[in-house]
């Protein structure tokens, strides 16, 4: 007999524990799925977790693959501390993408050093006041954010899919639904010849120390926690509920504008109907794999990002579906949510013990 026994406290070890005990599940899952496809299971592994590691280009696009990833990471990390659940990073980085690329667009022939920063600040500013929506109806009228949040992303995508078919499609882009490509001082500059790595990369080793200071050495740092772990010894001392839920989605609505600025004027180079594969809501799992701290989240983005060019890589290779990358993502939240339980309870097995003694 299996069973689950209940903790006295959690286990700080099973903490730390359970996303790897996730991955090694997530692996030997894939076993069995390459099995069922038909491929020599040790063969796909190898070319979907391996071979996109065995070159300095790959590994570069590994660190691409990741910047947004990190970025919208670390916000969301922030948010869910304190039980504020954003998960419409997706929209957020939309809008950062539409407002950062529209001022892009808009100086088309500019070549002002100020075009990329201007850019970058347009693009926090757009996530910023999409994440103030479900903030507000949060705070205002008790809306559950997570139902706004994640309702403003299919109007942020439409918004997108409008501009690039109607006002801001290039007119040179034989009616193709694509903007204008932005001009160079509205690219991110490359930081290593020879590949795509730019200047996101930077951005987002910048935001993963600024929440590292933020979380673990700042007074608004430790009132999340609180508020998170003790919402009522949080209200009890003083701490403002509707303060901490507005700074959280705002800093996680902006680090994810920033992220659609990154792609745009990174890789991309131009506003398309889609801007992102799906980072935003990959980053969800990427938080939470990550423990919620700035650190994990780091190693948890480059894991999510090998799945994004593992799945394109076993694409190339064996022939594999493009959706074995949402596949192994889907298994993997899976693994860790269900690792998770064993931070607050052990296994045991046998038959429970007969309760000692009766009542008195």
């Amino acid at each position: 007999m299996i069973r689950l026994e209940p903790r006295q406290q959690h286990s700080q070890a099973m903490i730390y524990l359970s996303p790897i005990i996730a991955i090694i599940l997530t692996l030997i899952s894939g076993l069995v799925i390459f099995s069922l496809f038909g491929k020599n299971p040790v063969t796909a592994l190898y070319t979907f977790f391996v071979m996109p590691l065995t070159t300095v280009y790959s590994l570069t696009e590994l660190l691409v693959k990741a910047t947004p990833l990190i970025l919208i990471g670390v916000g969301l990390s922030i948010g869910f501390r304190a039980n504020v659940w954003n998960i419409g990073a997706e929209g957020q980085l939309t809008l950062g993408a539409i407002f950062g690329g529209g001022l892009a667009i808009w100086f088309h022939d500019s070549e002002s050093i100020f075009l990329l920063p201007a850019m970058i600040i347009f693009g926090a500013v757009g996530g910023m006041l999409y994440g103030a929506i479900p903030a507000f109806l949060r705070t205002r009228y008790g809306v559950n954010e997570i139902l706004t949040s994640l309702m403003l992303t299919y109007v942020a995508t439409l918004l997108l899919s409008f501009l690039v078919t109607g006002p801001w499609r290039d007119p040179g882009g034989y009616n193709f639904p694509e903007s204008r490509t932005f001009s160079e001082a509205g690219m991110m500059p490359i930081i290593l010849e020879e590949s795509r790595l730019h200047f996101g990369s930077i951005l987002a080793l910048f935001a993963v120390i600024g929440g590292w200071v933020l979380m673990g050495k700042s007074l608004i740092g430790f009132q999340l926690k609180v508020v998170g772990l003790a919402p009522s010894a949080a209200k009890h001392v003083g701490f403002i509920e509707n303060k901490l839920i507005w700074f959280s989605l705002l800093v996680g609505g902006g680090l994810a504008g920033i992220a659609g600025v990154s792609e745009v004027a990174g890789p991309i180079g131009q506003l398309l109907p889609s801007v992102s594969p799906g980072y935003g809501f990959t980053a969800i799992i990427v938080a939470f794999l990550g423990r919620l701290h700035p650190v994990g989240v780091v190693f948890a983005g480059l894991v999510m990002a090998l799945t994004y060019i593992g799945g394109e890589t076993a694409q190339i290779e064996i022939g594999t579906p493009a959706a074995v990358t949402g596949l192994f993502q889907g298994i993997l939240l899976f693994f860790l949510l269900a690792s998770d339980v064993l931070t607050s309870y052990r296994v045991r097995f046998g038959k429970p013990q007969a309760a000692r003694g009766g009542a008195s």
